[in-house]
């Protein structure tokens, strides 16, 4: 037997980059007309992360709770796990930030968004309309039929993007960063290995992410 350090995340992956595309395209024609809201959700959550404040940055946890916990359940448990044995490892860490984001929008100042002002609340908004409109635009664009788009609180990327705009505007503990930071390194592994042209996408959205949250951190203290 090879020893494991000889195997690379190919020897892992048995499907190809058509087979998990086609798993979208399955779970949107499963939940027409499901997208619809969660294109509402979607916009609704931009202007929360657009207007801020305490009641914006509570009600925007409690949409991104229910966006992690739909991904968990109905992405990774009746679509991905049907092609990826390691499936129910990943759904255990978004139900993981589902809890830790209703437990933040159950705080009443915790949860507050500070104004998207200065360059890191640009980053923030622009991050969230990546995840909320580009998103969905990288299957056309790369020559896959529109039924497989990748939407907001239907498919983890794009959910974890506007997740990752919106820890900016927190400026919320490193505990909420883990499981979102460590998907976009997954995701995009995952993508690089399948030969995917959006393979970076959210793996540089993260580390813009991380980038302004962490020079933000460094303002708040001098």
């Amino acid at each position: 037997m090879s020893e494991w350090w000889t195997y690379s995340l190919s020897d892992f992956l048995m499907f190809s980059q058509a087979t998990y595309f086609r798993l979208f395209e399955l779970q949107n024609l499963a939940l027409w007309p499901l997208q619809v809201l969660a294109l509402g959700a979607g916009i609704a959550l931009f202007v929360c992360l657009w207007r801020g404040g305490a009641k914006a940055g509570r009600a925007a946890a409690s949409v991104l709770a229910l966006a992690w916990l739909h991904v968990f359940w109905r992405y990774f448990g009746q679509h991905y796990a049907t092609i990826n044995t390691g499936a129910a490892y990943l759904a255990i860490g978004f139900a993981v930030q589902a809890v830790l984001l209703f437990w933040l929008a159950s705080r009443r100042q915790g949860a507050t968004l500070t104004a998207p002002a200065g360059a890191s609340g640009k980053l923030a908004l622009g991050i969230a309309l990546a995840g909320l409109i580009v998103y969905p635009l990288l299957a056309p664009l790369s020559g896959r039929p529109w039924t497989q788009a990748e939407l907001f609180g239907l498919a983890p990327d794009p959910t974890v993007a506007i997740t990752l705009a919106a820890l900016i505007l927190w400026r919320a503990h490193w505990l909420l960063w883990i499981v979102p930071l460590l998907w976009s390194l997954i995701s995009s592994a995952t993508l690089m290995e399948l030969h995917s042209g959006q393979a970076w996408v959210l793996f540089v959205l993260a580390l813009v992410a991380a980038g302004a949250r962490w020079l933000a951190a460094r303002r708040a203290q001098a």
